[in-house]
């Protein structure tokens, strides 16, 4: 095999411009990881971060972006024992999968449904693992609770919105009104248009005052008190980003402690091995039957071919997309 390979690499950190694809070393599987001939990855924001050069690759992982792919597998580490070559794997990365091959370690790989495309599969990993970290392992939701997620129309945006339907809650999303009937037809009940104005009247009338049990957030900052509000007693508040800014002017803590909630941040690109591998494990278990009968499925907006990286990271940024970009890879 070939020892070079071609990826995507960023000429000099900053504009979309300056990615390019050029020729390197290609990975050596370690002895628990399989190479995989990559078909297609995901595109996240972590990459724009990265491009930009405010969002370093975790110590020891690819400097190449990219943190989901799908592919056959085509040459094993020495005790790997539960894949073969030519089995057909999609997962999460900490980096590498902007590229014709990656590696990744055997118990983060999951099989693709026979019903899914390569392309479909890497739709899947990023958006899916983090949903569920904050669905199912940190809000801990339930039949009956109220959740409210923000960012709906995004790529976790519109996992979450499944994974919480399929637990049977009732489900508030915020997004721009254009998304809004995307978002109910994956089983949002109702949608707020943020860019009217602050969502807490709405998502209390709604709620007839009650307000609700969860809340998945990517903005922070400019959010964080209408958050508060917005949540019942013993409600949880999951962060996952900090689109908006990470300050908050003001807060009145007694609402969290007369509440009791629970707010808690989470990022899943920096988390150890073994807890990705639970993690993956866990998900697995619940969704992949799930995958199997169409209860669940990746949400695809855009499909780039790997010469047009550019154009992707663009169509992101400018905040387009429901659902998922996908890079088609060579």
């Amino acid at each position: 095999m070939n020892e070079l390979m071609k990826a995507v690499i960023v000429n000099s950190p900053g504009r979309a411009d300056d990615l390019m694809i050029d020729t390197m070393q290609r990975p050596e599987p370690k002895e628990n990881e399989v190479l995989v001939k990559v078909e297609a990855a995901g595109i996240n924001r972590a990459d724009i971060l990265q491009r930009k050069g405010m969002y370093p690759p975790p110590k020891g992982a690819s400097s190449v972006m990219g943190l989901e792919i799908s592919g056959n597998v085509v040459q094993k580490g020495k005790k790997v024992t539960r894949w073969k070559n030519g089995d057909k794997v999609f997962g999460l990365l900490p980096g590498g999968g902007y590229a014709e091959y990656a590696v990744i370690h055997e118990d983060m790989a999951m099989p693709i449904p026979e019903n899914l495309s390569l392309v479909e599969a890497a739709a899947i990993p990023e958006v899916f693992l983090t949903a569920f970290q904050a669905i199912n392992w940190l809000g801990k939701v339930n039949k009956g609770d109220t959740v409210l997620i923000h960012a709906g129309a995004s790529g976790v945006g519109t996992a979450a919105i499944q994974l919480a339907k399929v637990i049977g809650a009732d489900i508030l999303v915020t997004a721009s009104e254009p998304k809004h009937e995307a978002c109910k037809k994956l089983g949002a009940k109702e949608a707020i248009n943020y860019k009217k104005g602050p969502f807490e009247d709405d998502v209390l009338k709604l709620t007839n005052q009650d307000g609700v049990d969860l809340i998945i957030d990517f903005i922070a900052g400019p959010y964080f008190n209408q958050n508060i509000n917005c949540l019942k007693t013993d409600g949880r508040l999951v962060i996952l980003a900090t689109l908006g800014g990470g300050k908050v002017d003001e807060c009145d803590l007694r609402k969290v402690l007369v509440k009791r909630l629970s707010i808690m941040g989470s990022t899943l690109r920096a988390r150890d091995r073994d807890y990705q591998i639970r993690l993956t494990k866990d998900f697995a278990a619940f969704a992949m039957k799930r995958f199997e009968s169409g209860k669940l499925k990746p949400v695809i907006d855009q499909v780039f071919t790997w010469d047009k990286v550019a154009d992707a990271h663009r169509y992101m940024e400018a905040n387009k997309n429901i659902g998922k970009i996908v890079l088609k890879i060579a």
